[in-house]
């Protein structure tokens, strides 16, 4: 009996999809996505009727062109209408601004900030077709708008009520995991900013417990976030945004996993945009981390895709999560 696949959001399978068709240049089968891109793996993996997948896929083709990604069909070089083998890829030309237009990097944080705050259906086609090519020159658009954020997902429930503390200047408390540790503290926290970093979301506050600043991971904050009547002034948020981001890059410069990836995979695409070197390995990356927890979780999403080789307790909080996935999926079979 197959374990069940695990699901992956449509809109993050659709995600996976633009990644691994902008990042090839010969263009990818439908198997080889059917295979590899996270989304359609997962369900291949588990047993899926490739039909199914087959009209997953075309499906998904159909809304990235509907909302103006240019996905463009390879046939046979011999028989360009034989499409049977036919390789797909977004070619980078036909997807990207003209080159003299360049943004500040508050222009590109207020873009993206609109882009997230209304819903899709209220863009219109060209504004949405423009958030998309404005993120794809790759440029830096991390730059945090203080109470604000330059990207908005909902997908961590503390974030507006967190936003909504800041804006007034209140207080407010949670139960927060700290790594490595096994139960839950209440904080009390005076909330200066949230910002994203290394694709997850921050928050940047005064911890009244202990009475300095500290910075918190959105996902380890495990209970609702409660507004309390104490507020705080304003003005204390000044300059908040940056110092938090200055900590955070400080402490990813300082810690460095060293990791070999498959070439051609999905973890060589996500990783490699993040790597900073090439850890003197042939299919090696050194990658920056702020939360070896948290990277962990995400080494071991890829399976086979990566090997650790440093730090030893990366390594082996990988190890450990590969062995529990193993463990759950034989309890299941």
């Amino acid at each position: 009996m197959s374990s069940p696949s695990p699901r992956v959001p449509p809109e993050e399978r659709l995600v996976n999809l633009v990644v691994a068709l902008m990042a090839t240049e010969q263009g990818l089968t439908k198997d080889t996505i059917l295979g590899s891109v996270s989304g359609y793996r997962e369900q291949t993996d588990s047993g899926a009727r490739k039909d199914a997948l087959e009209k997953m896929f075309e499906r998904d083709k159909e809304n990235l062109r509907g909302l103006g990604v240019p996905i463009e069909t390879i046939g046979d070089y011999a028989d360009p209408d034989d499409l049977r083998e036919a390789r797909y890829r977004i070619p980078p030309t036909e997807y990207a601004l003209p080159d003299d237009i360049e943004f500040t990097p508050a222009e590109l944080a207020v873009l993206t900030l609109a882009g997230g705050v209304w819903e899709e259906g209220s863009l219109s086609a060209g504004a949405r077709s423009g958030l998309r090519k404005i993120r794809s020159l790759g440029i830096d658009v991390d730059e945090p708008i203080i109470g604000y954020a330059p990207r908005i997902t909902l997908r961590e429930p503390s974030f507006l009520p967190l936003q909504r503390a800041i804006e007034q200047a209140r207080e407010v408390t949670f139960d927060y995991l700290r790594p490595g540790s096994d139960q839950p503290r209440r904080r009390q926290v005076r909330p200066y900013a949230l910002l994203d970093f290394e694709g997850r979301w921050h928050l940047f506050a005064f911890d009244t417990n202990v009475g300095a600043e500290r910075t918190f991971l959105l996902s380890r904050i495990c209970s609702d976030v409660a507004t309390t009547r104490r507020s705080f002034e304003p003005t204390a948020r000044a300059g908040a945004g940056e110092r938090a981001l200055a900590g955070l890059r400080d402490l990813a410069a300082r810690q460095r996993a060293v990791v070999e990836v498959a070439a051609g995979t999905e973890a060589a695409v996500r990783l490699g945009r993040r790597a900073v070197g090439g850890a003197d390995l042939p299919s090696g990356l050194s990658i920056p981390f702020v939360d070896l927890q948290v990277l962990a979780d995400e080494l071991a999403s890829y399976g086979p895709e990566v090997r650790v080789v440093a730090p030893a307790d990366l390594r082996d909080a990988v190890i450990e999560r590969l062995r529990g996935a193993l463990r759950q999926s034989e309890v299941r079979a």
